[in-house]
């Protein structure tokens, strides 16, 4: 078994919107909003942030102006069950296979009046098949961000299918993280209990390639000791 964690979500980077989704740290539920959407599309798929309104008004809160007539790029899309990308992320994804795991992670904000973001597990893939973009039939291009994309745009770009019932968006998050030395990072514990991650000191910020868990097997025992439940819908 392998295992990759994939930071996803709006962020405070320029890529990612400059706006972070709602958290109740309590409860531990969370709204799922995507990035935006930075290439042309087939304008019969787009996914506008406006989809996402009802669930924002559950935490009180609201999109920023400057993403409100936006397109978001929806991936993962959890009522697919797929996860596409590109570039070097995409030839780490393409060596995973059947069985193998994707993590995902956001940063969120917390509605109880926490300064600092929560860091929280919100979905997980068991891998079916990793699949190229440019090989999936038109019939299927709007089960993922990347085929929603017009060809050329994602010519060698992958699209991961995952197996259903122990995969998908979590019903309540699962915080990991904490602000250590400058940088939100994984708690120590935690990295201890995973069995460590390729990244120094559990470091959870966007980079250009995915970390790695040392020991999936491990890890993915942690996980299902916390009695996830899964739904198949990304709100």
């Amino acid at each position: 078994m392998k295992g990759l964690l994939v930071r996803v979500g709006a962020d405070q980077s320029e890529g990612g919107g400059w706006w972070n989704a709602p958290v109740n740290s309590i409860t531990r539920e969370f709204a799922y909003v995507s990035i935006p959407e930075t290439y042309r599309i087939h304008r019969q798929f787009a996914k506008p942030y406006s989809a996402t309104t009802p669930f924002l008004q559950k935490f009180g809160a609201q999109l920023p102006s400057h993403l409100a007539k936006l397109n978001m790029h929806l991936d993962p899309d959890f009522s697919y069950l797929t996860y596409g990308d590109q570039g070097e992320r995409a030839k780490q994804i393409a060596r995973l296979g059947n069985g193998d795991l994707l993590v995902f992670y956001a940063g969120l904000k917390d509605t109880n009046s926490n300064l600092r973001l929560v860091y929280a597990i919100i979905g997980i893939y068991v891998i079916e098949e990793v699949v190229m973009a440019n090989k999936i039939p038109n019939s299927r291009w709007d089960e993922n961000a990347h085929t929603r994309r017009l060809l050329d745009s994602a010519a060698n770009d992958i699209v991961v299918r995952a197996k259903p019932k122990v995969s998908g968006r979590l019903r309540s998050c699962v915080p990991i993280g904490e602000f250590r030395n400058g940088a939100y990072r994984m708690t120590r514990p935690l990295l201890r209990e995973w069995g460590g991650l390729s990244v120094r000191d559990g470091y959870l910020q966007r980079s250009a390639r995915l970390p790695e868990l040392l020991n999936p097997q491990v890890f993915y025992n942690w996980f299902r000791a916390q009695k996830p439940i899964f739904v198949k819908k990304n709100n």
